[in-house]
């Protein structure tokens, strides 16, 4: 597997933001029974404007967020609450952009490290682009169990709320 980290905002590379991601990517892999070693994904590791204007592009939203992905190709599930098929042919799975400022201010107001918070955006992000939604209650259910299943083998404790901010990024 090759998680390919490119620290934009210089800020990230105190983090360890390139073996944060590394983990979070081949624990998710892991957990749905594919290979790391066959796959590749691509990390942006960036401020608030940059995410800001990401999110602008591609979403229409003009305003910072956590973390955004883009896959490579279309894995969505078959119907709702179902998963997603596993990947096959392209080793590319595709991109994420995580935003410093936006974690960093996530992590304090819900009093967990910044490496556990990072660790769990990943996991959402690739989970995405491995075709998981939270479009609706029944997809949400089960990106949410297999996102707790993934942080527990990584020691991150559940912080998710349906209530929360925290929930869906």
């Amino acid at each position: 597997m090759t998680t390919d980290v490119i620290a934009e905002d210089p800020r990230w590379r105190g983090t360890g933001i390139e073996s944060l991601a590394s983990r979070a990517v081949e624990a998710t892999l892991a957990h749905l029974d594919l290979d790391p070693d066959g796959w590749n994904v691509t990390v942006l590791a960036c401020d608030a404007a940059r995410i800001a204007a990401l999110n602008a592009r591609f979403r229409d939203t003009p305003a910072p967020t956590n973390v955004l992905s883009w896959p490579s190709a279309e894995r969505a599930a078959a119907g709702r609450g179902a998963r997603p098929a596993p990947p096959k042919g392209d080793p590319e799975l595709g991109d994420i952009a995580i935003s410093f400022e936006t974690c960093l201010a996530e992590a304090r107001e819900g009093g967990v490290p910044l490496e556990a918070h990072v660790l769990r955006l990943v996991v959402h992000a690739t989970l995405h682009l491995l075709g998981y939604s939270h479009d609706d209650d029944s997809d949400a259910d089960l990106m949410e169990a297999t996102e707790r299943a993934i942080l527990q083998s990584l020691g991150v404790p559940d912080v998710h709320s349906r209530n929360g901010t925290a929930e869906r990024p």
